[in-house]
């Protein structure tokens, strides 16, 4: 089932879930994919997807806004994230939604988790339903400072450097950010894992709880690190211990609700 987002979002309920969880689900994640504000990478959609079913999570694909040549995103992909999760909360208001994202996918999530509660941004929708009860964030793009992914921020904001602040995540942290899952590693080239660090920093300033995982080998993009989503041309190989990630936040997200 696909539901159609304002100004040409998609958010997919995934289908067949229940062959590899057949209990009552203990709540909803939706998923963003990555891929720098330009494209959506499949490798982390539906199998991230299975994933988090196989442990018991009802999981949705969010499919929002990126660029054409040339333009200017704004804050179009966190508003359909901000609809998402209304939606999906809607459907089954008992069960607790994660948002979890990764690369660009990373920074829609994290922007909702530190923007629900500020004005002039989602149009009057209800705070309450749009905040997400945690944040899943793999090698996320997190600040427009030193460490920036600039082509992410130019799809965002434009060339002007001042405008990418906006969108410098770390600073618009506050007492009622939602708690955090983080992990990156710490050889990424592309999305350096100083945005994690600057993240995980702020986040302690303001005792919003959160755990981090810092791997010290890998590329950027791994997703779930198994065979099953491997890229050997671009260094994406199956790494065992970088894919204790999603156990590891399995556990985390039992804990967190």
């Amino acid at each position: 089932m696909r539901y159609e987002l304002g100004e040409k979002g998609i958010l997919e309920e995934t289908e067949g879930m229940e062959t590899v969880w057949d209990r009552p689900w203990k709540g909803q994640v939706i998923i963003c994919p990555g891929g720098g504000y330009q494209w959506l990478s499949p490798r982390e959609g539906e199998p991230v997807a299975r994933a988090f079913a196989s442990l018991g999570w009802k999981p949705w694909i969010l499919y929002y806004r990126v660029a054409a040549e040339g333009e200017i995103l704004g804050t179009a992909p966190v508003r359909q994230a901000a609809e998402a999760v209304g939606l999906v909360r809607g459907r089954e208001q008992e069960l607790p939604v994660f948002l979890c994202g990764f690369s660009a996918g990373g920074h829609v999530a994290a922007s909702l988790g530190v923007l629900w509660n500020k004005p002039g941004i989602f149009d009057g929708a209800d705070p309450g339903r749009i905040r997400p009860d945690g944040l899943i964030l793999g090698y996320p793009v997190i600040t427009a400072g030193k460490w920036a992914h600039r082509k992410s921020m130019e799809r965002l904001a434009g060339k002007d450097q001042k405008a990418w602040q906006r969108f410098s995540l770390e600073n618009q942290i506050d007492r009622e950010t939602p708690p955090v899952f983080l992990w990156h590693t710490a050889a990424d080239s592309t999305v350096p894992v100083e945005n994690s660090l600057v993240f995980a920093q702020k986040l302690s300033e303001y005792k919003v709880p959160f755990e981090l995982h810092i791997y010290p080998f890998g590329v950027h993009g791994l997703s779930l690190a198994v065979k099953e989503v491997e890229e050997p041309e671009k260094g994406r190989l199956a790494d065992a211990h970088v894919a204790g990630w999603m156990r590891e936040c399995g556990e985390w997200m039992e804990k967190t609700n």
